[in-house]
């Protein structure tokens, strides 16, 4: 399995001749070396319907066919569009050919303009996917809460992606308390200096961690 890092909250993942893309925000994605016409993955997972997370994902999926795969209101959406797409709900778990998507609840808003209107189309979510015997936690776009601590219950995580930038998510603080909970193995900062709003320093969120445990990767 390889897991890349394109910026923001973009993350590729590639296992067993699958390509799965997270959250592919690519058009105004100021940390991306890549376009949309560079991707023809197998499966698109999202984790919420705000622009900077949905992102390229009609585009990508018209193109090549690709699996939407979200909680069941954002799934529902495209799938009236169209799409094939696979929608759990909070708490339940897509068994796929490359591994488990289960949804994990995040606290967060989700409401993007669809025909001048404001549609909240689910509700914000995390992802944690068993590939490959490894458990891979994407927090999403959320504030703290207690609750991360049962994520890894049943299977310690060994990768969980942290949104650090504040302001619209938690902050390098809170992300770091996450990280206690999580009680995850390696932990990568997500979602920071993107815009002037969410800007942070991911040195300093290290800092915070256990020696060892964060990793701040290039992005690729």
């Amino acid at each position: 399995m390889k897991i890349i890092w394109r910026g923001h909250s973009f993350i590729e993942i590639k296992t067993a001749g699958k390509q799965i893309l997270i959250d592919p925000f690519i058009d105004g994605n100021p940390f991306t070396k890549t376009k949309a016409a560079d991707f023809s993955p197998d499966y698109i997972l999202l984790t919420h319907a705000h622009g900077d997370h949905v992102g390229s994902t009609e585009e990508i999926a018209k193109r090549c066919g690709a699996s939407i795969v979200a909680m069941t209101d954002l799934a529902g959406y495209f799938a009236e569009k169209g799409f094939k797409t696979y929608g759990p709900n909070i708490g339940g778990t897509e068994k796929l050919d490359f591994g488990d998507v289960k949804i994990i609840p995040a606290w967060h808003t989700t409401a993007t303009p669809v025909n001048g209107v404001n549609l909240p189309l689910g509700v914000a979510t995390g992802l944690a996917l068993k590939i490959e015997g490894k458990l891979i936690y994407i927090a999403g776009d959320t504030g703290l809460f207690s609750d991360m601590q049962l994520v890894g219950r049943k299977q310690p995580v060994d990768v969980a992606f942290l949104p650090i930038g504040d302001h619209f998510t938690m902050g390098g603080d809170d992300a770091a308390y996450a990280a206690k909970l999580l009680q995850a193995k390696t932990v990568v900062p997500l979602h920071y200096n993107t815009f002037p709003t969410i800007k942070a320093d991911p040195q300093d969120f290290l800092q915070l961690l256990d020696k060892g445990q964060g990793y701040i990767p290039e992005v690729d």
